[in-house]
């Protein structure tokens, strides 16, 4: 599949915006401290940059509002509409944080979940496609949201080391949940490359029972919209050499920073508010890896009709 860069951008900026939201409306940071307003201003910037992202792949961006109609049987819409419904209380949760300097539970609460709610609904977009086999599995909303909920702890306790406190457990947590994205990106990971493919020539063609299916010739001789979009190639050599970097920058480097910051018991100060935000932008730039590998290296079954 082809991945476009609006899209990476949507998945990554919109899953770490709900994750913070997530962590935030949980109260584990101290609403009434210069980084904790900041944090909360950042999660809105962070799920309307994503969301603005999503709206550049469309061909016609401003007819996406007809989208949300088909919530009854689309997990497109289903996310816009989740997406609207979730601003309310994340909103009122940022005002009684930056306005008022305090933490209301029941807004917080219902936007964490709305929150998680939203990336899930995000991932069964496609999660529901038959006809992408290395994404029609479980393993893909699972992935979605423990990285989510990982980047939300990480961009987290980068405030608090920042001055909101909870440093400590929110570091932990952190880290916890960076070691649980990362395995079951893996395991989705060996899933993908173990896959025997449910759609061949033979089955698309239905011609299966006479012999091996065979291409004579291409139903398009010139590049158009199937190949661009559906036929995305990545060598195996590039893809294995793009994954290490993806894991050590968005798994290996975030998680050490936080553990030697944990158990060196850098509560504060400059020098671990850097850190902390120097693992924070390492994850984002391993995830934003990871996003283009889970587009690159999947395999839409009507390439079947070109020969691959």
């Amino acid at each position: 599949m082809h991945p476009a860069p609006s899209i990476i951008v949507f998945t990554t900026l919109s899953g770490l915006g709900y994750g913070l939201a997530a962590v935030l409306g949980l109260g584990l940071l101290d609403p009434a401290a210069l980084a904790a307003k900041a944090a909360y201003i950042l999660a809105l910037v962070l799920i309307s940059g994503g969301l603005l992202a999503s709206t550049l792949h469309l061909g016609n961006p401003q007819r996406a509002w007809r989208a949300l109609s088909q919530w009854r049987s689309s997990w497109l819409s289903r996310e816009g509409v989740m997406a609207i419904v979730t601003f309310v209380p994340l909103v009122w949760s940022a005002w009684a944080s930056v306005i008022e300097s305090r933490y209301l539970a029941l807004p917080g609460l219902a936007g964490s979940l709305l929150s998680l709610g939203t990336v899930f609904c995000t991932a069964m977009i496609y999660t529901s496609l038959k006809s992408v086999q290395a994404w029609h599995t479980p393993l893909t909303p699972a992935s979605y949201l423990l990285f989510s909920a990982a980047g939300g702890l990480v961009v987290a306790s980068a405030f608090g080391f920042a001055g909101a406190g909870n440093t400590s457990l929110l570091a932990w947590l952190a880290i916890a949940a960076l070691a649980a994205a990362w395995a079951v990106k893996a395991a989705w990971r060996r899933n993908m490359q173990a896959l025997v493919p449910i759609s061949t020539p033979e089955t698309a063609t239905g011609l299966g029972a006479i012999g091996k299916v065979r291409l004579f010739e291409r139903p398009h001789m010139t590049e158009n919209y199937l190949t661009r979009e559906m036929g995305f190639k990545i060598a195996r050599k590039h893809a294995g050499k793009l994954w290490t970097i993806a894991v050590v920058l968005g798994g290996v480097v975030p998680a050490l920073t936080l553990l030697v910051l944990s158990v060196a018991g850098q509560a504060s100060g400059f020098l671990a508010a850097g850190l902390a935000i120097a693992a924070m932008l390492s994850h984002v730039v391993g995830v934003l890896a990871e996003r283009w590998l889970f587009f690159a290296e999947a395999r839409h079954a009507v390439m079947n009709y070109y020969g691959e």
